[in-house]
């Protein structure tokens, strides 16, 4: 397929543009920023005019598009005002949407986030494992641009019953190089609880990316993006007893398990997380400075 990719520049943007070259497809970076080149063009998507327009048709780039990956966002609260956050990232995504419905673009997949279901879990999840059918909870800007994103998506699929938009609800993202803390952190029931101890490799999401875009079924849905298991070497079940004991579970929490469940993704599509911090720390150590 011919893919355009927003926020190309980013951590999951590169990931994603290198797993879906690798797959053989024809990739666009559309960014603020990045490296001049034929597979990419320097687009403000806050401007509905130049995304409606990278989207039909870009000179020397393409004729148009069978796809469109959105990751474009500014991707914390706190870098920028509150405010500035929730305008920002929710004026941007609707010009890709609406731009991709006018250009006859029928399949999009875009970041969604835990922020969406509860992040930083103040208030205790509904029940755990955390899977897709609890009810959305933003508890900052951000977090709520995700449950509108979602929402949006949800109404336009009703405007053209062959538009499929999915959604995927990514954890924290990690990357090689960046697994130390999970080593020296670990043992603390306290790291990345307000995650619900996960966590997900970038290559893991560009995965979930290809997978998404070849299932590609019309309607909207959103799936659990992380690992296979926690950040941490304390057993999942010690962890929530200690943090939610008064949340209802649903089924076993055996070895280090996930409670942001991510069944769905590996029931529909095929999704199964290949870089796990264990694995990566062990890898790293294995790497010789000759090597």
């Amino acid at each position: 397929m011919r893919i355009a990719v927003t926020g190309s520049s980013g951590k999951v943007g590169r990931a994603t543009v290198d797993r879906l070259r690798a797959d053989g497809h024809d990739v666009l970076g559309l960014d603020v920023t990045g490296t001049a080149g034929p597979g990419f063009t320097r687009v403000d998507l806050a401007d509905y005019g130049q995304t409606l327009d990278s989207v039909l048709g870009v000179t020397a780039r393409h004729t148009g598009l069978d796809a469109l990956v959105h990751l474009a966002a500014i991707p914390v609260n706190g870098l920028v005002p509150d405010v500035t956050t929730f305008h920002a990232n929710l004026s941007v995504s609707f010009n890709v949407f609406h731009a991709c419905l006018r250009a006859g673009i029928r399949r999009i997949v875009h970041a969604s986030s835990i922020t969406a279901v509860g992040f930083p879990f103040h208030e205790p999840p509904a029940y755990l494992p955390l899977d897709e059918d609890c009810p959305p909870r933003a508890n900052n800007t951000y977090g709520l641009v995700k449950v509108l994103e979602e929402a949006m998506a949800a109404q336009l699929v009703r405007w053209d019953p062959e538009l499929s938009i999915t959604g995927l609800r990514i954890t924290n993202v990690t990357g090689p190089g960046e697994y130390g803390p999970f080593a020296t952190r670990g043992h603390d029931p306290a790291y990345r609880r307000d995650l619900l101890w996960s966590y997900v490799d970038a290559r893991d999401v560009a995965a979930a990316v290809a997978l998404a875009l070849a299932a590609g079924r019309p309607g909207a849905v959103s799936y659990n993006i992380g690992a296979s298991d926690t950040g941490l070497s304390v057993p999942t079940a010690d962890l929530v007893a200690g943090a939610f004991p008064d949340v209802p579970l649903r089924g076993d929490l055996a070895g280090h398990e996930p409670v942001f469940a991510i069944g769905k993704a590996a029931s529909d599509l095929g999704y199964r997380p290949a870089h796990l911090w264990r694995d990566e720390l062990h890898s790293t150590d294995r790497v010789t400075p000759n090597s």
